[in-house]
């Protein structure tokens, strides 16, 4: 992590962390990148489906590959690049027949490395294989959750999941939040843990940083009025919540109520839920 000199009180509170040690690259491959409309978290008619986002620097969209459609053919990482549009870095990949290719990086990438895809590639990390190849024990990242349709489960900074069993044509499969989850045993996976651990550590600073980054202002209930909010109103300061409870602002309980489905089809796959 990088220490700022305090010229300013922003300054001062501010730790990144230091790029220019990791990534090799600074303007994206042309051919890889496009730009995309942002909602901003609006639907089709405009209105405000989740609070706090909008605005923020233009972006341009990196098309990842989660697929890993091109098996038995090795890659070389050609380079190491931040990605605006997600936590962890991305690599560029270049395979045999000159494809060029933006993956998820991951912790141990680096320029040169090799990786690759197929049912019989060696257990190292970076390389792509089906789950019932993979040994007890290990962590992957880029987990799919359906046959073909690509890594969707561990794809945030330095996350990885760990399998914990293979019986019965299922995986159980350790989340990153500590859920015990069942996967089929053919889907595929990433060996290692995703790239930018330390992100977690990183201070923004000053408020103008969140703003770039599309995230607008919070403001807590406590101090809206009646009207606004059920936590709202009172003479002085008040304690959060009410009698029944805290609420959300439409008066939904808050604060350690199940929010899943009941009857949501994938919960037969959960072996045990995550840790409150």
């Amino acid at each position: 992590m990088k220490q700022h000199k305090p010229t300013s009180p922003a300054r001062r509170q501010m730790e990144t962390i230091e790029w220019n040690k990791i990534l090799t690259k600074t303007e994206p491959t042309k051919s890889l990148v496009s730009g995309f409309y942002r909602a901003r978290a609006r639907n089709s008619d405009g209105r405000i489906t989740t609070r706090h986002k909008g605005g923020g620097a233009k972006r341009l969209w990196r098309e990842i590959d989660f697929v890993y459609d091109k098996k038995d053919m090795p890659a070389t990482v050609m380079s190491l690049e931040y990605d605006p549009n997600r936590t962890c870095f991305i690599a560029l990949v270049q395979y045999l027949d000159g494809a060029k290719r933006y993956v998820l990086a991951s912790r141990e990438m680096k320029v040169g490395s090799e990786i690759l895809t197929s049912a019989t590639a060696p257990v190292e990390v970076g390389n792509r294989m089906p789950l019932n190849r993979i040994p007890v024990g290990t962590m992957v990242f880029n987990v799919e959750i359906y046959s073909g349709h690509g890594g969707q489960i561990a794809r945030s900074a330095g996350v990885g999941a760990v399998i914990l069993a293979h019986e019965g044509g299922y995986t159980l499969l350790q989340m990153p939040s500590k859920e015990a989850r069942k996967i089929r045993i053919e889907n595929w996976a990433s060996i290692g843990s995703l790239s930018n651990h330390e992100h977690n550590l990183m201070t923004g600073g000053n408020a103008g940083r969140s703003r770039h980054m599309g995230i607008r202002p919070t403001v807590r209930g406590s101090v809206m009025n009646p009207v606004d909010h059920p936590h709202g109103g009172g003479e002085g300061r008040t304690q959060r919540g009410r009698r029944r409870g805290p609420a959300t602002p439409w008066g939904k309980p808050a604060r350690g109520v199940k929010t899943r489905k009941a009857k949501k089809g994938s919960t037969k796959f959960i072996m045990s839920r995550r840790k409150k």
